[in-house]
């Protein structure tokens, strides 16, 4: 499944030798297509970055959600696209990290059928509970459902999600009986925690941030190796006593296999600018901003597929 990198090495020299240039890209409207609901936070790191490039190129870059399958709808759309470099995906630990190893019917190679561009940022999840549950930390939240199996459950953003995976894992640990509801993002799940249809989930730590400073959910931990200066109270998942909790999403913008080399660096180039705006790190405070090159990109992702089928495996787990 994995790409020979030295032929991917020398493939991209190969594509580099072009009668085109940077200046010829683009011109007309970008697509990038965000394979989950609109309002989560990668859609917000797609619009932000959307918004800074179509100032630099002059030409629209446009934000489509394209929702299903745990994002394999919108990936499989994209990987089937054109290689010209105007329909690009917001990929994510999700479509190119577990969803090779958690879907059987699959429609698309998470490394064939894609060019890794540049891989954006990073950031923690944080695991929140409703304000209607009387518990105000880790140890009381495991003695709590230990003690009532099958009474609780807890949200996601999806099967497969990392907080979908980062919660069985949770369980697995620390011995718990609840019971999964996936949601189509991370708005929906939100609403029903706060209100207490779900008691307990793990999400997007930016995305849950407003929430747990307007009092509308509980922060117990960060999956950070450090507690975040955002919320300096929050402990992470190993000082509650939870360990190998320290990962959580990424975000990068790949490609279709075979876009020509011209166009995976000038994308490269310019978005690895605009990751560099302050106006665009400030919007993105609390994520580890990262950048770098398409290659760099390519092991990190065929890492990052390892490392989930892994646990995928150890926990028994599939999505249809």
């Amino acid at each position: 499944m994995f790409l020979n990198w030295k032929n991917y090495t020398l493939a991209l020299g190969l594509a580099a030798i072009s009668p085109f240039t940077f200046a010829d890209y683009p011109d007309r409207a970008v697509k990038i297509i965000v394979p989950f609901a609109a309002g989560g936070f990668t859609d917000s790191v797609a619009r932000i970055v959307a918004q800074e490039l179509t100032k630099m190129w002059g030409q629209s870059v446009l934000v489509n959600n394209h929702l299903g399958a745990g994002g394999n709808i919108g990936a499989t759309l994209v990987a089937k696209s054109p290689a010209d470099g105007y329909t690009l995906l917001l990929a994510t630990n999700t479509t190119h990290g577990t969803n090779p190893t958690l879907y059987r019917d699959i429609q698309f190679d998470a490394i064939k059928d894609f060019t890794p561009v540049v891989l954006m940022a990073t950031t923690p999840n944080v695991f929140v509970t409703t304000p209607k549950l009387p518990i105000n930390s880790m140890s009381e939240l495991i003695a709590t459902v230990k003690a009532q199996p099958n009474k609780f459950s807890y949200g996601s953003t999806g099967v497969g999600s990392s907080v979908h995976l980062q919660a069985e894992q949770f369980k697995s640990v620390a011995g718990l009986q609840m019971t999964h509801v996936p949601y189509k993002g991370s708005s929906q799940a939100l609403t029903d925690l706060i209100s207490g249809q779900v008691q307990v989930m793990f999400d997007n730590f930016l995305f849950q941030l407003p929430q747990i400073k307007a009092n509308n959910v509980k922060a117990l931990a960060i999956t950070s190796k450090r507690r975040s200066p955002l919320l300096p109270d929050v402990p992470t998942m190993a000082e509650v006593g939870v360990q190998g909790f320290d990962y959580g999403p990424w975000f990068g913008i790949v490609a279709p296999a075979k876009t020509p080399q011209f166009i995976i660096a000038k994308i490269n180039s310019d978005i690895n600018a605009v990751l560099q705006m302050k106006d665009v790190q400030d919007k993105l405070q609390g994520a580890e901003i990262l950048g770098g090159t398409s290659l760099q990109f390519a092991v990190f992702m065929e890492k990052d597929i390892a490392k989930w089928a892994k646990l995928i495996r150890e926990l028994n787990l599939k999505a249809d």
